[in-house]
């Protein structure tokens, strides 16, 4: 009986041990995920692609072409009619609406317009997150003082949004994002709203919580930015991956001849057609 027993725990324990060790699944996962509004217009369309635990990833395109509707499938606001989306390994098109909120505790979000609560101070504003997650007293005491020194809004603890400048409301949001430490953390249209040298602040802000392990993913229209980061891009383009490339650029680059056939295949011009062709080339245009 003892020997049946001793064999029952070791099995049990190379289980664990097989289980432990096996790699980590994507901390976002997209397998031919399809969402069309009402409407018939694409949100995304027939979109596969993952993000591992620590990258920190740019997502670009033209307006109207995914990237808010990629973000609000991420945190289940929206869901898709097809396809799967996986958070962690799990998909969450099949989460009870009850663990919804368990969910959207994981994943930090920054917006473009800050969503502060604007008769709280930047200390309530930042606690808030903790509470409505059941962070106790001693932990909100404990954490919000230290990810405002990270943010470098320590003498700003007491004013009010209305005190603060466009960049250091996004750094309070920042901050409200990521005081529960989530692995994910989405940003959409961070710098949107401010200046080129703050925006800069805000991207290294983002990169220095990317380097503490959690997953960044910002949607931008900042061309600057991304050229210089150089990290992961993925563009959309009609609800549709056109492009997913390491180490790129906010748009890749073109050859001359390679600009020509786009912009043809935009106009809707043959490719018969030259620019001599074409009854003087810019009427044609």
């Amino acid at each position: 009986m003892r020997t049946r027993r001793r064999r029952s725990r070791t099995a049990t324990q190379r289980r664990r041990g097989a289980r432990a060790n096996a790699p980590a699944p994507p901390i976002v996962e997209l397998d031919q995920a399809t969402l069309v509004y009402p409407g018939g217009h694409v949100g995304i369309e027939r979109v596969s692609l993952t993000v591992d635990r620590g990258e920190f990833v740019f997502l670009v395109g033209p307006t109207g072409c995914g990237k808010s509707t990629f973000i609000k499938l991420l945190i289940r606001e929206l869901e898709p009619a097809a396809g799967a989306i996986r958070i962690a390994g799990r998909d969450i098109n099949e989460m009870s609406r009850d663990r919804i909120p368990h969910l959207r505790r994981r994943i930090g979000t920054v917006f473009q317009d800050y969503k502060l609560l604007p008769d709280r101070t930047v200390y309530d504003n930042v606690a808030y997150a903790l509470r409505v997650t059941g962070g106790t007293r001693a932990e909100i005491r404990r954490n919000v003082p230290d990810i405002l020194r990270l943010v470098g809004l320590a003498g700003k603890i007491n004013n009010y949004p209305d005190q603060l400048s466009g960049g250091e409301q996004q750094r309070v949001s920042v901050a409200r994002a990521f005081v529960n430490h989530p692995p994910l953390l989405l940003a959409d249209e961070p710098t949107g709203n401010l200046d080129p040298a703050t925006s800069i602040g805000i991207m290294q802000l983002l990169y220095r919580i990317n380097r503490t392990g959690t997953t960044v993913v910002v949607v931008t229209h900042d061309e600057v930015m991304v050229d210089k980061m150089r990290r992961r891009v993925i563009e959309l383009y009609e609800g549709r991956v056109v492009r997913d490339q390491a180490a790129g650029l906010y748009a890749e680059d073109e050859s001359t001849t390679e600009f020509g056939v786009r912009v043809r295949s935009e106009l809707g011009i043959g490719e018969g057609h030259t620019n001599g062709e074409a009854d003087g080339g810019h009427e044609a245009l």
